[in-house]
């Protein structure tokens, strides 16, 4: 198998098909995933919503190739992403892939720069270059040699969105990337993060509990008891 992933001509950048996860809590069984089947197509905005513990993160998660599902398959473009080998899946992730979270993540003891970086030091790239013009981006320019200390919430998570867009995904899965912040900086990072994407061609995939913010996607999946409720069209 070629471990590069040519693209398909199959608009259909991601299919998941009959997904099953659950979980054992001492000798308690959780199911939180129950068949879930769905496509997502290339420069999509999807927009994963529901309440506290209905899967949704869990389903980003398998989507992204962080969490193998218990029973069904995943598709990017075109390739089983879980017949891959680990060695596969982690390049597949680092080409193609990025990720934004809520609790961002950055090294606390590298400056800005530094942490937008890492992705392409991984990848090979020119990564002093391509991570300054990432930062330039979230106008954090003026901010590179700053350390997340010295950085607001709404700045470190626009270090998060510029580390997640340095490698130029074809995919950017993000897990309530507005979730610690107040609603003007959330308002502010969803804009950013949408118009950027946007901009780049890229797919996103957003999980929020939030529903106001899926007004701005242009699907919005309602995850209620491990099952898609709800896929509406936003007009």
């Amino acid at each position: 198998m070629d471990n590069s992933m040519a693209q398909s001509a199959d608009p259909a950048w991601i299919k998941a098909e009959n997904l099953h996860r659950g979980y054992s809590v001492g000798k308690k069984r959780i199911e939180v995933l129950h068949g879930i089947d769905l496509q997502i197509q290339r420069g999509e905005k999807v927009f994963l919503c529901g309440p506290s513990g209905a899967g949704k993160t869990t389903l980003m998660y398998i989507l992204a190739g962080l969490e193998q599902p218990e029973q069904g398959k995943v598709w990017v473009d075109g390739q089983n992403l879980y017949a891959l080998s680990r060695r596969q899946q982690a390049r597949v992730r680092n080409k193609w892939m990025s990720y934004i979270f809520q609790n961002y993540y950055l090294m606390p003891e590298l400056t800005a720069l530094e942490n937008v970086m890492v992705p392409a030091m991984i990848s090979g790239k020119d990564s002093v270059d391509k991570a300054r013009e990432s930062l330039e981006r979230v106008g954090l320019g003026n901010r590179i040699d700053h350390l997340p200390a010295e950085l607001s919430g709404g700045e470190q998570q626009r270090v998060a969105i510029a580390r997640a867009l340095v490698n130029s995904p074809q995919v950017i899965f993000a897990d309530e990337p507005t979730g610690n912040l107040d609603s003007r900086n959330g308002a502010q990072v969803m804009e950013m993060l949408l118009a950027l994407s946007a901009e780049d061609g890229a797919t996103l995939v957003v999980v929020t509990h939030d529903e106001a913010l899926a007004v701005n996607g242009d699907r919005k999946l309602v995850i209620k008891d491990g099952v898609i409720s709800e896929d509406a069209v936003i007009a």
